[in-house]
């Protein structure tokens, strides 16, 4: 790889930026003044420094957001601030994007990442990974949901669901509960109990495939993945 992408690719400005750098003397490889910035070096064996900090090259980046409300799930949009935007100067330069999207008003678990392979292997509908909603239902939801969603339930547009297992945490005038399913279509939770007569008023996603939501993130903040959350996710045959 060409020391300048390298650099570029880790925080360090662009190509031009880079250049700077060396005219300063300000970058070394294995401990050599660098005066090339065209100079190729091994990623993986090399030891790149910039003002003597031994500068870790890292492909891709995997962050956990807990998306707030009124942000969307782009990585740029014209009108409404995205979930981009809520990243620091030192992530963005990865190019994170968000895997799968959350509704402008959702707020909870949204990964962001690079990752193209992980992003099609969450994303395939033929991997069926589990995701987890808790949501604030008006109207009583009942054992009759429970079974509905069991079976599918048939959305606005004609599509029948796969099943959803609900699961009521609290049943009343404004109900508590949690739904995993497997499918991610537009507004699918909230057109899945407006089939059947009723109403979300919150929604927050607490998990996808085996990640769950760190409670501990205040909304609109973010983190990088654990090495051991890392591990469980990417494993190819063992989403859920």
């Amino acid at each position: 790889m060409r020391l300048d992408k390298f650099l570029a690719h880790t925080g360090f400005g662009t190509r031009r930026e880079v250049k700077l750098l060396i005219k300063s003397k300000a970058i070394q490889v294995n401990e050599v003044t660098v005066k090339d910035s065209s100079m190729h070096v091994n990623e993986h064996s090399d030891r790149v420094s910039v003002y003597g900090e031994v500068i870790e090259y890292k492909q891709f980046i995997y962050l956990m957001l807990n998306k707030p409300a009124g942000v969307v799930s782009a990585t740029e949009d014209t009108r409404d601030k995205t979930v981009i935007d809520l990243l620091d100067d030192d992530v963005r330069h990865f190019e994170p994007y968000p895997v799968g999207r959350l509704d402008k008003d959702t707020v909870g678990l949204l990964l962001l990442t690079n990752d193209g392979a992980l992003t099609h292997r969450l994303l395939s509908p033929n991997k069926e990974v589990p995701k987890v909603y808790f949501a604030k239902v008006q109207g009583i939801v009942n054992e009759t949901d429970i079974e509905a969603f069991k079976n599918g339930v048939t959305l606005d547009d004609g599509y029948h669901t796969k099943p959803g297992l609900l699961q009521i945490l609290k049943s009343g005038s404004i109900s508590e509960i949690e739904l995993t399913i497997t499918e991610g279509k537009f507004h699918q939770v909230k057109r899945m109990f407006e089939a059947v007569g009723k109403k979300v008023v919150y929604l927050k996603r607490l998990s996808m495939g085996t990640l769950k939501l760190d409670e501990s993130l205040v909304e609109g903040t973010y983190r990088e993945l654990t090495e051991e959350e890392l591990e469980q996710i990417q494993q190819k045959n063992d989403l859920a």
